[in-house]
């Protein structure tokens, strides 16, 4: 079991080579840093050769998912995943349940119940299946389709 979702997606190219990374260049700002800042690109990130890492310029929602990946001649993959700074701040709302679990069992000791530890696992699980893994599927659909309008490709079917 992962503890955060990605995707890996293959793609085929309508148009060749370089018109594509023509265009992922034209709409790309360039930037070390995978933040969110006003543009009117697509798209912010690093584009090496045939190869990129990119966040969506959409403010407030663009961050939360990296698209790196790499165009070839006919064909190319993009891997979709949650960038680091928000893994570490989920890994933090994840741990909050068994916080609280274990201060109340420290402080509470003559009313703890077995129970309780189940409903912490419940909350855990709650947070990174429905709110982690709904909010990611959302928006690295979002960004993909971005990616999608951009570069025109084709989605391959696994």
């Amino acid at each position: 079991m992962k503890l955060f979702p990605t995707k890996e997606l293959n793609f085929r190219l309508f148009n060749d080579q370089a018109e594509t990374l023509d265009r992922l260049n034209r709409r790309t700002e360039r930037s070390d840093n995978l933040t969110s800042q006003f543009t009117d690109k697509s798209f912010r990130g690093q584009i090496n050769g045939n190869e990129f890492k990119l966040i969506s310029s959409t403010i407030g929602r663009g961050a939360f998912c990296v698209m790196s990946g790499q165009i070839n001649s006919v064909d190319g993959s993009v891997k979709v995943e949650i960038h680091k700074v928000f893994q570490i701040l989920l890994t933090i709302i994840l741990l909050l349940p068994l916080i609280g679990f274990l201060i109340m069992a420290i402080n509470q000791t003559d009313k703890f119940s077995p129970i309780m530890i189940f409903g912490a696992i419940g909350q855990i699980l709650m947070i990174r299946y429905v709110f982690i893994g709904l909010v990611f599927r959302f928006l690295s659909r979002e960004s993909l389709n971005r990616l999608q309008d951009v570069l025109d490709l084709d989605w391959i079917k696994n």
